[in-house]
């Protein structure tokens, strides 16, 4: 997720994600965004004259289309062989790689913005939405190419997502890969079978 080349205002948007996936919607302050993107200050009302809102809900948005880009990136890893359990083996190894690397700091800014605004009846809980729909998408597209039934690859990309996010809550709490490679290994077999081979 490099900040390299972005604009002020980019530069802001990616921040707030960063902010959010590590201390959630509540805690992160504008004053805290601005500093960590290496921004004026005066800058944050130019840029989101919605204030607070608006800056979270473009941060959501940035992290949902990056969630769903990344999919195209997977499976550029992956080959030709791509299965559906290798691409989501790819999706849970993206974060195990950074919990053992930086530890567990961090979870998907979406995820913290919906638990922090769910209730509140703001845009952000729309605005998390779209941004799953983001993720689940180009997931759903990507197991229909290898094989999965149109009728079955968007419930399955919607089981993936949230095998995932459900993971990540647990390897947080308990400072443990275990729920991530867990829950890839278990659906792994399922999703496989969930491809129609041309007779």
């Amino acid at each position: 997720m490099a900040e390299s080349g972005r604009g002020p205002r980019e530069r802001m948007v990616f921040s707030a994600a960063q902010l959010i996936r590590r201390d959630g919607v509540t805690a992160t302050g504008m004053r805290d965004v601005a500093a960590h993107a290496g921004a004026p200050r005066g800058s944050l009302q130019h840029y989101f004259p919605g204030g607070k809102e608006q800056l979270v809900n473009e941060a959501v948005d940035w992290a949902g289309r990056y969630a769903g880009r990344r999919i195209e990136r997977f499976l550029a890893g992956l080959g030709d062989g791509a299965t559906p359990s290798g691409l989501f083996g790819a999706m849970v190894r993206q974060w195990t790689d950074e919990y053992e690397a930086a530890g567990f700091g961090g979870g998907c800014p979406v995820a913290a913005a919906t638990v922090d605004c769910a209730s509140a009846g703001t845009s952000t809980r729309a605005a998390a939405a779209d941004a799953f729909t983001a993720w689940r998408r180009p997931l759903a597209r990507a197991l229909t190419d290898m094989g999965v039934p149109a009728a079955r690859a968007d419930a399955l990309a919607t089981l993936m997502i949230s095998a995932i996010e459900g993971a990540l809550l647990l390897a947080r709490a308990e400072q443990d890969v275990r729920p991530l490679t867990t829950v890839a290994a278990e659906l792994g077999p399922l999703l496989d079978s969930a491809v129609v081979r041309p007779s």
